[in-house]
């Protein structure tokens, strides 16, 4: 990340004055030092004129480079010249014209020569090093071309100065600074991407927080929130940062930041999450972390950690370099000292020795990697998958993990109806009573009931929210609907039996059920669910067929995180996972292997810095596809097949290129020695060695042209891969596998939640477990507590087993409670029997039987 980018300002000793905010009547805390909003703005202006620089750079590179290979190489394709640079006679200023041409690019691209030249002299040369050893003996040896022009024409000898006029070299220096400033630049507006998710995350909380102090609502500057501080919280504003529900209730849209697919509904002692949005009600709210403590910052903080780490790759053309100028410089200093020696002729020794330096300038090798890296990111933006920088598209190849978010990525990330058991008369009604409701799943039932078209309108006389159960209204037909939760229903009267068989079978295939009654009398339910995308079945198949493991990493809860896993068939679920926890998974993962990260939400940015290669959707949050490194515009989880395969040939194409750039020197350069000289009487001409040049540079580019028939992989669709989740999955309700067409039957090998750390200590073999558990039996009967025996379904995860126990603990006169996974049961100390049940059940469990022990 960049220094000094996470500041959290603190009110200072003396406070910090109070201007008067004329629109809303209230006082704001304004900062008397430093105003973080406005250093944030510094920073993204930094950035901007760094990458403005660059771009005037590669400009100013770009337009003398035309020119100067217009007037060094034109003659050679019979394009005009003026006469003043034509002839022996003017030699001079044919060539001075192309020194004042070059020295524009030299000048703006000197960065090259200091840290080429550093290098140099530190024992550890790379590519810049090879650019300005390159570039230095083309420039070097044009100015003294220049020189022994001048003294050509002082001794009437023209065929010396026209002998010089084709070795001036000034053009292979501006075309390698200004090939390679075309790489720097594309770097730089990679950094500066980066930098702007940084600035778009801070933007998800509000500039300025309602706080309630001393009775009194006063507005000030979200810097100076302090823990313990009371906020007001109305509709449609953002959350100023971390606490707990005190009063009132709502829903706030957790999506950002949890990654929870649905609203998720705020009553007292709920906790709220800084940056996320109540989309209704209304709420007062005790901070419990503000500033660098809060969820939101700590997400900042982990995408710029992430950042910070990812070193850029070690190209292979760099690695090569290291041997590769020491070598050249080598062999340029032994035909020198071999020329002089053998012939005598100092100018033919300096002339063979540049021409060495000059053949090996890696016009070929500094094209093998960026041209390829160009066409293929063309080939993939044509075909919706935009690629950010050659080094996404470097390590995409080698990828052996690729993690999936959820919501939004594998599945849809709006709320559809999945499953109704309602009468067409009740479904009216129902949809009716919704639209009076600000319920987030109320649209969903609306739209779904306005698409049957009922020919009859029902019309609500009354209307009441029940908040944390539901709705609750009286139709003109004389009927009294309440559609909620099974906490209403049992308000209602309604026998718990009458609907608990359906209601356990929608939520174990992670639909969420509205409860319907009908004049106290249950008539059936809708579920809503997340549907998974068309094309995610095939995408995670297709990936297992190339030998990479899928992992699903969610911020939802286990139930429905793994019936996206059954519908999907991905190998890994790990669900209910915190942001601040989604990167550090992400970094376990790549201590295996090269991870690709697939995300849209802002919590899922951290992830994507994480991982090797960060891949966003493109109908996500603009911070998830700024931190990405790729972004897949068309939303199709199939474009992460394609990605891939696009690297793959990328790859192999920049190393056809590598060869065959140093296939041409190491013909080349013996040549340019003289090494054929003494045998066969054959000197390169350095004109014949500039254009051999130009024609390895061409035929690299040719080579990488061939990736523009590169053949993407078409999703082939199919009905059952647009069902809903869940949908189709009673058949297979136990089991951990899906079987669908064209897809290997894929088991759900691992489902992990953030949660079992917490619970690991508890969770020993079975016969330690049952030693211990009569241990406490004997114990508790001494003191002659009953102890109850229940046994339970519908656990499937060490999550369901934690909310179990607390369900169990908060019923009165409990003082222990034990719960099995594995035996699927509890031992509980202390309460009765049938308050027992209802905790159990109230918490989404079934219990089959409970007996003393």
């Amino acid at each position: 990340g960049l220094p000094g980018e996470n500041q959290n300002t603190a009110c200072s000793t003396g406070g910090c004055p109070i201007a008067f905010n004329e629109k809303s009547g209230s006082g704001v805390l304004i900062p008397n030092k430093r105003n973080p909003k406005s250093q944030k703005n510094g920073l993204s202006a930094e950035r901007k004129k760094r990458a403005d620089e660059m771009k005037t750079r590669l400009i100013v590179s770009l337009v003398f480079m035309v020119v100067l290979m217009y007037v060094a190489m034109g003659h050679m394709f019979g394009a005009p010249l003026p006469n003043f640079l034509t002839g022996p006679q003017n030699g001079v200023s044919y060539a001075l014209l192309q020194l004042l041409l070059a020295l524009p690019i030299i000048y703006v691209n000197r960065a090259y020569y200091i840290n080429g030249f550093k290098r140099l002299f530190r024992g550890a040369p790379n590519m810049d090093t090879l650019v300005a050893v390159g570039s230095s003996a083309s420039l070097i040896y044009g100015i003294y071309a220049i020189f022994r022009m001048s003294w050509g024409l002082g001794q009437g000898d023209p065929a010396l100065v026209e002998g010089y006029t084709h070795q001036l070299y000034f053009e292979s220096a501006g075309m390698i600074l200004a090939l390679v400033t075309v790489g720097k630049y594309l770097e730089t507006l990679s950094k500066r991407r980066t930098g702007d998710a940084l600035d778009k995350l801070k933007k998800l909380a509000p500039d300025t927080a309602i706080v309630l102090r001393n009775g009194v609502e006063t507005e000030i500057a979200t810097a100076y929130l302090a823990v313990g501080d009371v906020v007001i919280i109305k509709a449609g504003t953002s959350v100023p940062a971390d606490g707990i529900v005190e009063e009132g209730s709502g829903f706030a849209d957790e999506a950002a930041i949890s990654g929870e697919s649905m609203p998720v509904e705020k009553l007292p002692g709920a906790n709220v999450i800084g940056g996320t949005i109540l989309k209704s009600g209304y709420l007062k709210v005790r901070l419990n972390a503000v500033g660098k403590e809060s969820m939101l910052q700590k997400i900042i903080a982990l995408v710029e950690d992430a950042a910070g780490k990812k070193a850029p790759i070690q190209r292979l053309a760099d690695k090569i370099s290291g041997v590769f100028v020491p070598v050249v410089m080598s062999i340029a200093a032994v035909t020198f000292i071999g020329w002089a020696w053998g012939t005598g002729n100092i100018d033919s020794a300096i002339n063979a020795a540049v021409a060495v330096l000059v053949i090996s300038c890696p016009c070929a090798l500094g094209l093998a990697t960026p041209v390829a890296v160009t066409v293929g990111t063309g080939k993939g933006a044509e075909n919706g998958i935009l690629i950010k920088d050659g080094e996404a598209l470097e390590k995409l190849h080698a990828v052996k993990y690729v993690v999936l978010d959820k919501t939004g990525t594998v599945t849809k990330g709006e709320p559809e109806v999945a499953y109704v058991s309602l009468s067409d008369e009740d479904l009216n009604a129902v949809g009716a009573l919704e639209k009076m409701s600000e319920h987030p799943l109320g649209a969903a039932v609306v739209a779904f009931v306005e698409s049957k078209n009922f020919a009859e309108k029902i019309v609500f006389s009354e209307f009441e929210t029940l908040p944390g159960k539901g709705v609750r209204g009286k139709a003109d037909t004389g009927s009294v609907y309440s559609v909620g939760n099974a906490k209403l229903m049992e308000e209602e009267g309604v026998d718990r039996r009458a609907f608990e068989s359906e209601y356990e079978r929608v939520t174990g295939e992670g639909k969420t059920p509205l409860l319907v009654c009908r004049d106290s009398a249950y008539v059936g339910l809708i579920a809503t669910s997340d549907a998974v995308k068309e094309d995610s079945k095939e995408a995670v198949s297709l990936l297992k067929k190339m030998g990479i493991k899928t992992v699903m990493l969610t911020g939802d809860n286990c139930r429905t995180a793994a019936a996206v896993a059954k519908a999907v068939g991905v190998d890994e679920v790990i669900a209910e996972v915190l942001p601040a926890d989604k990167a550090a998974k992400v970094a376990e993962l790549r201590s295996r292997g090269k991870v690709a990260m697939v995300g849209d939400g802002i919590n899922d940015a951290p992830a994507l810095k994480e991982a090797d290669v960060g891949i966003a959707i493109g109908s996500g949050a603009d911070i998830a596809v700024d931190s990405a490194d790729v972004v897949l515009i068309k939303n199709a989880l199939i474009d992460v097949v394609n990605a891939i395969k696009l690297s793959s040939a990328t790859l192999k194409n920049i190393k056809e290129n590598l060869f065959w750039a140093f296939f041409y020197n190491v013909l080349g350069i013996p040549i340019a020695a003289g090494v054929l000289y003494v045998p066969f009487g054959i000197m390169l001409s350095p004109m014949i060695g500039a254009l051999a040049m130009s024609c390895s540079s061409l035929f690299v580019v040719g080579n990488a042209l061939r990736l523009k028939f590169f053949k993407t992989v078409r999703f082939k669709g199919g009905s059952e891969n647009s069902l809903s989740v869940g949908q189709d999955l009673s058949s297979s309700e136990q089991s951990g596998e899906t079987d669908a067409p064209g897809v290997t039957s894929a088991p759900v090998t691992n489902i992990r939640t953030d949660v079992e750390n917490d619970y690991k200590k508890s969770e020993t073999s079975e016969n330690t477990t049952i030693n211990a558990l009569e241990n406490q039996i004997q114990t508790e009967r001494s003191l002659n507590m009953k102890q109850y025996k229940l046994s339970i379904e519908g656990m499937a995860c060490m999550h369901c087993v934690g909310r179990v126990e607390k369900a169990i603990s908060a019923v009165p006169g409990v003082s222990k409670a034990e719960v099995s996974l594995e035996n699927k049961s509890a031992v509980v100390t202390g309460g009765e029997p049938e308050a027992l049940k209802a905790a159990v059940v109230d918490a989404g469990y079934e219990v089959s039987e409970i007996k003393e022990i």
